[in-house]
């Protein structure tokens, strides 16, 4: 199915909210939700073209889900039927420069936005699978960085549905980032990331 939009969830684990509470990224209580262009989408083996000259590029792995439609105002309990397929990417972040967008109250885009920032697996098909109990890992070079369990998450797969349903007529094709756990880190030119779960798959990438 076609990527049609990339709606993205942040500080939706509290343990990599309190990892970036020193750069002044504190909880609020509210789901936080911003948004990739398709351009964003660096497919399983393809290589990420890390931005030059901008301060550092952090990986954030997440689980990944695919709608295929939804409209608006979509119940609670009905939102995972709308979900097709599931997969694990990357939310790569300009650190730095998401820190001074945020200190001055502006956008997060030109931080989180940029071309390549949303490596992307290859969809598996959704077949009811629990997606409160997915584990999932991000390592570079063979060190891991971050083990994610969406048990964790403050704002469960359905209700990250319901709210974004709220503001948008959701469609087929719609992709939700769905958050990252602790564990944060910097790329650098010719590292291997690599994302895996259990539950989906393997998916790598080189960086340039």
């Amino acid at each position: 199915m076609r990527i049609n939009r990339i709606f993205c969830i942040g500080k939706n684990y509290a343990e990599h909210v309190q990892e970036l509470a020193h750069l002044g990224h504190a909880a609020d209580g509210d789901c936080v939700v911003f948004m990739k262009p398709p351009s964003c989408v660096v497919p399983e083996g393809e290589p990420i073209v890390l931005p030059r000259g901008r301060g550092e590029v952090h990986h954030e792995a997440e689980l990944v889900v695919q709608l295929t439609g939804g409209g608006r105002d979509i119940p609670l309990d009905d939102a995972l039927n709308w979900v097709g397929g599931i997969t694990l990417g990357l939310d790569l972040t300009l650190r730095e420069l998401q820190t001074t967008l945020k200190a001055h109250g502006k956008p997060w885009e030109l931080a989180k936005a940029f071309d390549g920032a949303a490596p992307l697996g290859s969809f598996q098909p959704y077949l009811e699978q629990d997606l409160q109990a997915i584990e999932f890992t991000c390592h570079v070079n063979g060190k891991l960085r971050q083990h994610g369990r969406t048990r964790d998450m403050l704002f469960p797969v359905a209700r990250q549905i319901h709210i974004l349903s709220q503001t948008w007529a959701l469609a087929p094709g719609d992709v939700i980032y769905t958050g990252t756990p602790k564990g944060v880190g910097p790329l650098k030119p010719r590292d291997r990331i690599v994302l895996e779960s259990p539950a989906i798959g393997r998916f790598a990438w080189r960086c340039l």
